[in-house]
């Protein structure tokens, strides 16, 4: 049951070709995840750097916790975003608001990369810290979420799979260039002045390539039709919107599992590291540069796996595997390079697999004319609930010796995300894919 536009005829065994105009669509939606997400990775691994700067505290933990608090603000704010960006993607179309986002993102990063600290301007640096983090949580509110839509709307019926691995690949390779760009500023800078003024330079890396992806999304493909935007008033998305609830709901938690897992172990898991166990920064972050690695690869293999193929039987035995590989983190408990290691690592396979179908699985449960407001705002609710708590609240519970609660949590989340998942599908079926 398909109802995207741009598809060519019934599946069959020989997978449609891309026209040049579809690829080049593809490379601008993909680099604008590939900005947003190396912009929101680097405020999380940077946070221990950023939290004495802007709210100074005796305790260096307690400063990383409120920076890693104004990430999570951010967080709270995307469904605002998804609300007002994804109905206007329906109402305007999609190309439109995919320039809007990347515009939102590329202007703050700049401003935090060149923003004064306490000691400059007090507590004003805080609150524009703050804003930034506002505004940059709305952009991805519909980045994510809008992108993936628009990308199975541009591609032949069949490549689904296609566009999974493709939109994870550039997704993962921005969470590898936070990662890259932190190691090589910590090697080459040191940690001392790191600290001082040298978390700046990933931000300046992150404004300049957003200005580049602005110039690229000027030609995005519109997959919205002049005659099913003219019928589509607020009204009518928001009726559509709550027709699919349920939806809606299973988004909510398919979205939430696979970030709360995501951020445990993307910006948590070292932030942990850095801050409660001591542990060398240089260190931390190539090891987090080669959970990169395996996720930029894995992206593309298991895309490439899963083209042609039931996008939704697979979602539902990779969503299964989460839930027993997340307890995999109670390894780490003390300090130890090697203890870190292993966690990160190890889990970064179940992490890859889930991470690579999520968005297409969540695009594939709203119909298109309802597409955008309805798969942002359960995205924006699911990563501002269960995802932008995940970094603090694993922290948090490892300062109380209580790390065993994390993982049970994300566990629950993992099982719920199936059961709300198979409940929609059954009430309303799937708009894209088989």
């Amino acid at each position: 049951m398909t109802d995207t536009v741009v598809k060519t005829g019934a599946a069959s065994d020989r997978k449609p070709r891309l026209s040049p105009e579809v690829r080049r669509g593809l490379l601008a939606l993909g680099l604008g995840n590939t900005l947003e997400w190396y912009d929101w990775m680097v405020f999380g691994l940077l946070s221990a750097f950023i939290g004495p700067k802007f709210f100074p505290s005796q305790d260096p933990v307690t400063a990383t916790l409120s920076a890693l608090a104004v990430f999570a603000v951010g967080f709270a704010f995307r469904p605002l975003g998804g609300i007002l960006l994804g109905t206007l993607a329906d109402k305007l179309g999609r190309r439109k608001v995919m320039l809007w986002s990347i515009m939102m993102m590329a202007v703050t990063t700049l401003v935090i990369a060149l923003c004064p600290t306490y000691d400059q301007i007090g507590a004003a640096a805080g609150v524009i810290l703050l804003v930034c983090r506002i505004i940059q949580g709305m952009s991805t509110g519909i980045e994510a979420p809008l992108s993936t839509a628009h990308a199975v709307e541009l591609v032949p019926e069949g490549r689904e799979g296609f566009v999974a691995g493709v939109i994870s690949f550039f997704v993962n390779a921005g969470i590898l260039l936070a990662s890259l760009v932190s190691y090589l500023s910590s090697l080459m800078l040191g940690g001392t002045v790191m600290a001082d003024w040298g978390w700046r330079i990933p931000f300046i890396v992150g404004a300049a390539f957003g200005f580049v992806v602005v110039y690229l999304r000027r030609t995005l493909p519109e997959t919205m039709k002049p005659e099913e935007l003219a019928d589509n008033s607020t009204k009518a998305v928001w009726g559509g919107v709550r027709k699919h609830w349920l939806s809606v709901l299973a988004i909510t938690f398919v979205v939430g599992a696979a970030q709360a897992y995501n951020y445990a172990w993307n910006t948590g898991l070292p932030t942990a590291a850095r801050s409660s166990f001591k542990e060398d920064a240089t260190a931390v972050f190539a090891l987090t540069t080669a959970l990169g690695v395996v996720l930029v690869v894995g992206s593309l293999l298991i895309g490439r796996f899963a083209d042609g193929r039931s996008i939704s039987k697979w979602f539902l035995i990779t969503r299964a595997l989460s839930i027993p590989s997340v307890f995999l983190m109670l390894m780490y408990v003390r300090p130890g390079i090697g203890g870190f290691a292993a966690v990160l690592l190890g889990g970064s396979v179940v992490l890859v697999l889930n991470m690579t179908l999520y968005n297409v699985v969540t695009s594939s449960l709203m119909p298109k004319s309802c597409r955008g407001a309805g798969t942002a705002l359960g995205y924006g609710i699911g990563v501002a609930l269960f995802g932008g708590t995940a970094s603090y609240l694993l922290v948090w519970l490892q300062s109380l010796n209580a790390a065993w609660i994390f993982p049970v949590y994300v566990a629950v989340l993992s099982l719920l995300s199936i059961v709300f998942y198979l409940l929609a599908k059954q009430k309303n079926g799937i708009f894209i894919g088989r």
